[in-house]
């Protein structure tokens, strides 16, 4: 039984997943037929995580939902998530 645990140890490690810092992005999108705008926070890939490529990613997200995306305010960490929640509102992380 003894030389089976170091081999599940070694398996364990090599199994566990990489630490991955979170991205975040705020946006603003719209609808129309009546016109509806909304702002939104959505959680983006860390290769993701500038304006630019934030874009990508959500405008196609939104789309599939029939938004508009119209842009990324800015790309940020987990620290800006609480100062945001309350003005995302139904949007918070929704797409």
């Amino acid at each position: 039984m003894k030389p089976l645990f170091p081999i599940a140890a070694v398996l364990a490690l090599g199994l566990a997943a990489p630490a991955q810092a979170d991205c975040y992005a705020d946006y603003k999108a719209k609808q129309d037929n009546p016109l509806r705008l909304h702002y939104g926070v959505a959680q983006v890939p860390d290769s993701a995580c500038s304006n630019g490529a934030a874009a990508q990613v959500l405008g196609p997200r939104l789309g599939a939902q029939g938004w508009t995306l119209l842009n990324v305010i800015s790309t940020f960490g987990p620290e800006g998530l609480n100062e945001r929640k309350a003005s995302a509102g139904a949007y918070f992380l929704r797409f």
